[in-house]
C-alpha cells in the first residue's frame, strides 16, 4: 500500500456545496487518477470522506494524492492492474487495513477499445475491454462486498453509459460489458436487499474526458458539462442520504446544479 499531484484540482463550480455529507466515511474510487473518477475523488474528499484512489500510473497517482491530501482528505493511493484478480484483493485488503472499513465503492475504472463492427472486431480486444471493464467490476465488488456485508452497511455505485441500455452499431465490447455492468448491479442489489447493503447505477451522459474524445473526435468539447459538473450524484448516493435507495439507475445530468440532497 503506497500513498502516491499534476493537474490543476478538478472544477467544482456546479457542484453542490460542500456540507460535509461523507464526514468518517471511506469512499474508494477505481479509474481515479483522471476525469470522471478524479472529480468523484474531489467531490468525495470536500464532503469530509477519506478517499482510497488506485490507478496504474504511479506519477498520476501521486498527483491525484497530492490534490486530495491538500484539501485536507485522508488519502490511501493503490498502484494496480485491476485486470489481476490478486491484485484485486490486495487493493481490498489494503483500503480496509488503513482505514478500518469500506463505506461507499464507485466501479469508475473502464476502458473503451476499438471502435469497430463486431464482424471486424479483434478478439484479442473484446478480450481485453470484457476484462477490464466487466470482470474486473466483478471482483473489486466481490471483495469490497465482502467487507461491507459483515458492516451490515455500504453503498456500491457502478458507472454504467448510455449505450447498456441502448446499444449503437460500433460500440462493441464496451457497450456489452456495460450492459453486463447494469445486470449485475439488479442481480446483487436483489441479493443483498435485506443485508444494509445498496447497489445503483449511474450513467454520467456525454461528459467532457479523454474517452469521449476518442469516441466522439468531432464533437465540440466545449458543449459538453465538465467531469466536476457532474457529482452531485456520486455524493448523494455515497451519503446516508440514499439510505434504503438500491437497484436504481440514475442519470447524472439530472443531478447537475442540484443542492437539496
Amino acid at each position: 500500500m503506497t500513498t502516491e499531484t499534476a493537474t490543476p484540482a478538478a472544477d467544482t463550480t456546479k457542484a453542490a456545496p460542500p456540507a460535509n455529507r461523507l464526514a468518517g466515511k471511506v469512499v474508494l474510487v477505481t479509474g481515479s487518477t483522471r476525469g470522471i473518477g478524479r472529480a468523484i475523488a474531489h467531490a468525495c474528499a470536500a464532503e469530509g470522506a477519506k478517499v482510497a484512489i488506485c490507478g496504474r500510473t504511479k506519477d498520476d497517482l501521486v498527483a491525484v494524492s497530492d490534490e486530495l491530501q491538500s484539501m485536507g482528505a485522508e488519502v490511501c493511493a493503490v498502484r494496480i492492474d485491476l485486470s489481476d484478480y490478486e491484485s484485486v484483493i490486495k487493493l481490498v485488503d489494503g483500503v480496509h487495513r488503513a482505514f478500518g472499513r469500506i463505506d461507499v465503492l464507485v466501479n469508475n475504472h473502464g476502458l473503451l477499445g476499438p471502435m469497430e463492427t463486431l464482424m471486424e472486431y479483434p478478439d484479442e480486444q473484446w478480450e481485453k475491454v470484457i476484462d477490464t471493464n466487466l470482470n474486473s467490476t466483478y471482483w473489486v465488488t466481490k471483495e469490497v462486498l465482502g467487507k461491507m456485508v459483515p458492516q451490515k452497511s455500504g453503498s456500491v455505485i457502478m458507472v454504467s453509459s448510455g449505450v447498456a441500455r441502448a446499444g449503437r452499431a460500433n460500440w462493441g465490447a464496451y457497450a456489452v460489458s456495460k450492459a453486463g455492468i447494469e445486470c449485475m448491479a439488479e442481480v446483487v442489489s436483489d441479493e443483498l436487499k435485506d443485508q444494509g447493503v445498496r447497489v445503483n447505477v449511474v450513467n454520467p451522459g456525454a461528459t467532457r474526458t479523454d474517452m469521449r474524445a476518442l469516441a466522439r473526435p468531432g464533437e465540440d468539447k466545449a458543449a459538453l458539462p465538465a467531469p466536476a459538473d457532474i457529482t452531485n450524484v456520486f455524493v448523494y448516493l455515497a451519503s446516508d442520504a440514499s439510505k434504503g435507495v438500491s437497484g436504481e439507475r440514475f442519470e447524472a445530468r439530472d443531478w447537475v446544479g442540484r443542492t437539496d440532497f
